[in-house]
């Protein structure tokens, strides 16, 4: 009969493949470092309440430091006996140390235990997350700074709408990533309450100090309801809601690249490091980076669902669904850290058609906004000045020409208004620049925002 560490009630060993199905060892190793981290700050408390003598706990703090280096080092291999990273590594410190190593386990559960592990884990990954977010930020300001002064059509319904700059579009994108920093900094919030010391589900009769673990792990807050604390595994909610929101930044930021470096926009070239090659068509150069991350954004909003719905239906307090929280979080983060480390790299080296964006830009009508401006600041009531330039939009199409091309002669025949001054309102760089308001595409407005926005990464996201 295997020895199991809560076999003492057990007349009957347990099949094969319910330890195969029961055991979490094969994903859930991944967590040591928190549990030893863990474990060493409850073996130090029990020492320090006189739960289990000084000198034990010293030896069992050792012991745990030893079986770290050796895990980093490869020397342990896990066993799936033992069914999960808890056991494991106990089975290993009570291996090394005998008798003393079985205390380790006082005044705590797995319950509680992996609840502690998950949370360590959580708040460091979602930190991680911030810094990798933080660092495409940084690529998007320095690519932003560049091209303050290239013009491009701006769109609405995919259809070309008023001229902007390729900086200011870029910008938008750092708004939306600055927003996923701060989900991922709520959640190491959300993360950052201590459940050890909730046992079970009811706590312990042994005087723990549940203040000092907290301090020793960097736990702002303790829990304080026993119950909660072991079910509650809304923290990697979430982490998954935060990683869902920042695939979908990503997959719209690649569906634009993917658009871009098509023959049809030609607005971008992407290098060739982040580009690949068709197996039978030798001409193609295909964006297979962004559509990856487009496509992998499926799998983390998969992610989140399917912890939502192992979620909705356990009644308090633990259940065995809830080993169902680690693969996902784990494959998540997973998917956004090479998302976006991969991203960042191809943002880095793209090749930006100035000249392409800028006819696109011209040739869309994206200054009859500006001309109706025009016709306002002339005393033409807007509503007439919209009609006015749709008109004129509607001739210019007969004529096969943009509003630039149209003759002087040719705008009084739609309004006597219209003077010479006409074509400097109209000229695209003045169509940009007379945006000057706060979050406009103005020069002056983006170099502002790229200057604040550096100012915020230096104060809200550091390492």
């Amino acid at each position: 009969m295997s020895k199991k560490m809560w076999g003492g009630r057990f007349a009957k060993s347990t099949d094969l493949l319910t330890d195969d199905f029961n055991s979490s060892i094969s994903f859930d190793q991944r967590l040591y470092k928190q549990d030893i981290q863990g474990s060493i700050a409850h073996a130090q408390m029990l020492g320090h309440q006189d739960i289990i003598p000084l000198n034990e706990a010293e030896i069992i703090v050792n012991t745990l430091k030893e079986i770290l280096t050796d895990i980093e080092e490869g020397k342990i291999a896990f066993s799936v006996a033992m069914e999960d990273i808890h056991m494991n590594i106990e089975a290993i410190l009570t291996d090394r140390i005998g008798e003393i190593g079985k205390k380790l386990h006082t005044g705590r559960s797995r319950n509680d235990q992996v609840a502690t592990d998950m949370r360590l884990y959580v708040k460091e990954i979602a930190h991680e997350s911030a810094i990798l977010i933080r660092d495409l930020i940084q690529t998007l300001l320095n690519l932003a700074e560049a091209h303050t002064t290239t013009i491009m059509p701006g769109y609405t319904h995919l259809q070309r709408a008023q001229p902007i700059t390729f900086a200011h579009h870029l910008m938008a994108y750092v708004e939306m990533f600055k927003r996923d920093i701060i989900r991922f900094q709520q959640v190491i919030e959300m993360a950052n309450v201590l459940p050890l010391g909730s046992a079970a589900m009811a706590t312990t009769t042994y005087p723990l100090d549940r203040e000092m673990v907290a301090q020793a792990l960097n736990f702002s807050q303790i829990s304080l309801n026993s119950l909660d604390a072991v079910a509650d595994r809304d923290f990697c909610i979430d982490f998954l809601e935060a990683a869902s929101v920042l695939m979908m930044h990503l997959s719209r930021f690649s569906e634009e690249i993917i658009l871009w470096c098509s023959s049809e926009f030609s607005f971008i070239t992407l290098d060739d490091a982040f580009s690949t090659g068709s197996s039978i068509m030798p001409q193609k150069k295909n964006p297979d980076i962004a559509e990856l991350v487009r496509g992998k954004t499926g799998r983390v909003y998969g992610d989140l669902m399917g912890l939502l719905t192992t979620m909705k239906g356990i009644p308090l307090a633990y259940n065995k669904d809830m080993q169902e929280d680690k693969e996902p979080v784990f494959e998540a983060f997973d998917t956004i850290k090479i998302c976006v480390i991969t991203f960042t790299k191809m943002i880095a080296t793209i090749k930006v058609n100035h000249e392409t964006m800028k006819k696109a830009a011209a040739g869309g009508f994206t200054n009859a906004t500006d001309a109706a401006d025009w016709l306002v600041k002339q005393g033409v009531a807007f509503r007439d000045a919209h009609e006015i330039i749709g008109k004129l939009v509607f001739y210019a199409l007969e004529q096969n020409k943009s509003l630039d091309h149209l003759s002087l002669d040719e705008y009084q025949q739609i309004s006597p208004v219209f003077n010479a001054s006409i074509f400097t309102a109209i000229d695209l760089k003045t169509c940009v620049n007379q945006r000057n308001l706060t979050g406009g595409p103005a020069e002056e407005q983006v170099k502002k925002a790229i200057s604040l926005n550096r100012s915020w990464l230096a104060q809200h996201c550091c390492e």
